[in-house]
């Protein structure tokens, strides 16, 4: 880069600074950078740190030993090997999610995709490619993007391999916001399948599959099914965000 380009470089970015000056991405008060919270909002998320259930992520209040299971997922054992979170679905972490999902704020994936990349770095270690849960072809028309895509394509960064069409929404299903368990699981059976031509890319591979929000599970759950008929010879999941209770 010549000194010319170089000094153009920095006065533009000087001036970008002055016109959009960063803001915190929870509460929109000055901060020093783009894409950073303010103390206050960082004190409030809850980031899932070990102890926690080696299957289903849920954080433990003590250390119980390592592989130790949690009553859930011993109870009703998850279709998936392991999920992993990077917050518990609270507060602040729902904002950031509703506005990703709905607020087309899609400057919020580098950060929230980075916490997700600390959170699942054993998963992405072990991954032979990243999936995305898809939306359905008339949902993504009328929200112009898919937010677990979007997240799906930082965390790939080319290893694991990103593979979007891997997997498809064929059920066009009612939102998932406001029903109960067994009426999810209902909404979802059958809404997934993997492509004929994409059946080579996912036999025999371990699949990390990526969403924004685990709640009940019905969603995820039904895209494993679909990715193991397809057959992965295993599948992970990593969120951004999970509920702090059970799957129910």
């Amino acid at each position: 880069m010549t000194p010319i380009l170089r000094g153009w470089t920095l006065v533009s970015r000087s001036l970008t600074r002055f016109l959009y000056p960063p803001v915190c991405a929870g509460c929109a008060v000055a901060v020093g950078e783009a894409g950073a919270l303010c103390s206050s909002c960082w004190r409030s998320l809850h980031f899932i740190e070990r102890p926690y259930c080696e299957a289903l992520g849920l954080p433990f209040s003590y250390d119980l030993g390592k592989g130790f299971l949690s009553a859930e997922a011993i109870a009703d054992p998850p279709v998936f090997a392991r999920l992993r979170a990077a917050v518990l679905y609270e507060d602040l972490a729902a904002k950031l999610v509703s506005r990703l999902k709905y607020g087309d704020r899609t400057d919020l994936v580098p950060l929230m995709a980075g916490w997700m990349r600390r959170a699942g770095a054993e998963l992405l270690a072990d991954a032979d490619l990243i999936v995305p849960v898809p939306l359905h072809r008339t949902r993504l028309f009328r929200r112009r993007f898919n937010q677990s895509a979007e997240l799906a394509r930082l965390l790939s960064s080319g290893q694991p391999a990103f593979a979007p069409m891997a997997l498809r929404r064929v059920k066009r299903t009612r939102s998932q916001v406001g029903l109960g368990p067994t009426e999810r699981q209902a909404n979802v059976r059958g809404a997934f399948e993997v492509p004929a031509a994409h059946l080579p890319d996912i036999k025999g591979k371990r699949v990390l599959l990526v969403d924004d929000v685990f709640t009940t599970g019905a969603t995820v759950s039904a895209a494993v099914r679909a990715l193991k008929r397809g057959g992965a010879r295993e599948v992970d999941v990593l969120v951004f965000a999970r509920v702090a209770a059970g799957r129910g």
